[in-house]
């Protein structure tokens, strides 16, 4: 049997020591209390809660803790600006380009 070189031998290193391995168990806890703690208040506490207070409904309870504002100036900033308009040819461009004209109009 070959002995494990390169890249394997190092991810088998890796994954073997203790530091990984403690924090893919904490992950995998972390997900499954988070499942647990979402189902027991949602079928377990606000239904209760929900019955003490007289039948209400909380999922449609909203608290606006502060109202959103829309910076106007930030925006237009953002947005990127129309290009500039091409500058204007100078007065010596524009009399070689008449001077091109008419050395075409001449052939």
């Amino acid at each position: 049997m070959a002995k494990d070189t390169g890249f394997f031998a190092e991810f088998k290193k890796f994954i073997a020591r203790g530091n990984v391995m403690d924090m893919a168990v904490g992950v995998i806890i972390g997900g499954a209390f988070g499942k647990i703690s979402t189902s027991l208040v949602n079928d377990i506490i606000m239904p209760a809660v929900s019955m003490l207070v007289g039948g209400i409904n909380f999922s449609d309870w909203k608290i606006v803790l502060k109202q959103a504002v829309l910076d106007v100036d930030g925006v237009t900033e953002l947005a990127p600006a129309a290009p500039p308009a091409p500058p204007e040819p100078s007065a010596e461009e524009k009399l070689l380009t008449e001077i091109r004209d008419l050395l075409k109009d001449q052939k």
